[in-house]
């Protein structure tokens, strides 16, 4: 007996043809109040690689991949709400361990050289490869961790395509026809349809993988709003896809914006200078310290010399730690790990190094929101005695014999992470006389060093791929242990009481019993010391006030298929 959820959407669907891409953007007539026309301009601080969904395990990346590709489902504009995307319904069996999707009709892949320079449309079997190549075993894929132990026949499968993909796919992902597709779990897993709003799911045709190899990721082919225009070292341009299947509440096609520029930026204050100037539309991240003086004064608003603009705040689902490897001996012992968690004083990490900036984390590694009750975890307390009789304990009386260590950070000289990571060294230095240089490199660099066990310390983050608490369970999971990876377990943790609880988290269909679950899983994660979670934020946006209908969530995903541009009244 099948369980059928029909998903309702704002957005007004009808069958989108070929239409005419000589047509002038600006030309076009929209209702409602919005208006066509106009490029969307923001910059990243980190340097796009790939352009495939596959590998899109960054935000930085996420925020391209996602208008270029849809995802099977997708999350309204409060993040918290799943909502029609390719599939515009789902239905579950009564056991919970069967999905089907009724995938929707009339959506086309960009034109592209893969495709004969035409689109086509999207159908189950586009749907069914592109599930299977998130499983597969493949260097191109970085996803599989999200399905491989959940999905029937996935991990055989990944085993399978180490080096080339193979035919048939996944067993326990079925076409049942043209615009069906049937995927079965090893389990059943209460957040599965929050799992299929994840972008790296984004779905691509077989053709693009076919035609272009590994080289695909400098060849997006999806069916988003967007479609990619030129791809280089000095950043990205899209171009509006003409032929996207959605339209807003009142009949109007999206998007509205004829194209979205994306360039890099050094340092947050230049980005500033550039939002000032008017040369991006957008600023992520906002050091609060800094907007007064770079937006201008009282003085300059009142004379009409500022920007005009909009600040927004979500509280970010999200969480920044001191991620400690296993692989070093001295971070097996668990009385090391528990020392530094105790001599780390959070809140002045927030209050003097950051300035204010973020919120200590207090509790456990999954953040309090509405999603999960931080407050039932007992967090590590600040207390130095603790720290330095553990150290003794461990061997390491005052820090004598500790050897010295490296804390890899990525990103800009003095952002966030930076001062977090020197503020870290100087505790540790002072509350338990161990030295820790800090080495400011690239996020590739950083990534490189995690996965490659170079580091030992390294401050990180992580924010949930999808709206549940497992999302930062996952990564602790033993099974991953044995993965190379930076994200998934890098910290090589192992324990039998914490993977019994993770399995049957992921087995539980009782929300009230799964949150019980999770909040046993992350007082594990204190108890054992696994990583020193440091703060939470909040996720800040500064936006132009001539982009409206603007929106942000607590995942941090940013949807630029319903915003449009209009010069705000009295405005140069």
């Amino acid at each position: 007996m099948f369980k059928q959820f029909i998903l309702i959407s704002i957005l007004a669907v009808g069958f989108v043809g070929c239409s005419d891409d000589s047509v002038n953007v600006e030309d076009l007539k929209a209702i409602g109040g919005a208006k066509y026309g106009g490029t969307f301009r923001f910059m990243s601080s980190e340097k796009i690689e790939t352009l495939i969904p596959l590998q899109a395990t960054t935000l930085y990346t996420q925020r391209i991949t996602s208008q270029i590709f849809d995802p099977i489902l997708r999350l309204d504009a409060s993040g918290s709400n799943v909502i029609p995307s390719i599939a515009e319904s789902f239905s579950v069996s009564s056991d919970g361990k069967s999905y089907t999707l009724n995938i929707r009709k009339g959506v086309y892949f960009h034109p592209d050289e893969c495709l004969d320079g035409e689109g086509r449309e999207l159908t189950a079997d586009d749907v069914k490869f592109t599930l299977d190549m998130s499983c597969s075993g493949l260097k191109i894929n970085e996803v599989s961790f999200m399905l491989n132990d959940r999905v029937v026949g996935a991990s055989a499968f990944n085993k399978a395509t180490k080096k080339q993909f193979k035919a048939g796919g996944v067993s326990g992902i079925k076409v049942l026809g043209r615009y069906k597709v049937q995927i079965d779990l090893n389990e059943a897993f209460a957040g599965f349809d929050k799992l299929l709003t994840y972008t790296g799911f984004g779905i691509f045709p077989k053709e693009a993988y076919d035609f272009y190899k590994d080289e695909v990721k400098k060849h997006p082919v999806g069916t988003g709003p967007f479609m990619l225009e030129e791809f280089s070292d000095k950043g990205i341009k899209l171009k509006r896809n003409p032929n996207y299947w959605a339209k807003d509440q009142f009949g109007n096609q999206l998007p509205f914006l004829a194209g979205i520029d994306l360039s890099y930026t050094k340092n947050k204050r230049s980005e500033l200078i550039a939002f000032r100037e008017r040369q991006i539309d957008l600023v992520l991240e906002i050091p609060t310290d800094e907007v007064d003086n770079i937006l201008g004064s009282l003085q300059e608003a009142q004379e009409g010399k500022t920007v005009k603009h909009k600040v927004d705040s979500k509280q970010s689902f999200s969480v920044t730690f001191l991620g400690m490897s296993q692989r070093n001996p001295i971070f097996k012992d668990v009385r090391v790990r528990q020392a530094l968690n105790h001599a780390i004083d959070r809140r002045s990490l927030v209050n003097h190094t950051l300035q204010g900036e973020g919120y200590p984390v207090l509790n456990g590694f999954i953040p309090n929101t509405e999603f999960f009750p931080a407050n039932r975890v007992k967090g590590p307390d600040y207390n130095v005695a603790k720290a330095n009789a553990l150290l003794a304990q461990a061997g390491f009386p005052n820090g004598q014999g500790f050897p010295v260590m490296v804390i890899y950070v990525s990103g800009n000289k003095d952002a966030a992470n930076h001062l977090l990571a020197k503020g870290i060294a100087k505790q540790l230095k002072e509350n338990l006389g161990i030295v820790a240089t800090v080495e400011l490199i690239n996020f590739e660099k950083r990534n490189d060093y995690v996965k490659s066990g170079k580091a030992n310390l390294w401050v990180s983050g992580w924010i949930a791929d999808y709206p549940d608490g497992e999302s930062f369970l996952s990564i602790f999971y033993g099974k991953y242990a044995n993965l190379d990876s930076e994200f998934m377990n890098p910290f090589k943790y192992k324990n039998a009481k914490f993977d019994d609880l993770y399995v049957r988290l992921n087995k539980e269909q009782n929300s009230e019993k799964r949150t019980d679950i999770m909040v046993e899983c992350d007082q594990k994660i204190v108890d054992d010391a696994v990583v020193i979670p440091l703060t939470n934020d909040d996720f800040i946006t500064m936006i132009n006030s001539r982009i409206r209908n603007f929106k942000t969530n607590s995942l941090e995903n940013l949807d630029f298929s319903n915003i449009f541009i209009k010069e705000p009244k009295g405005s140069e």
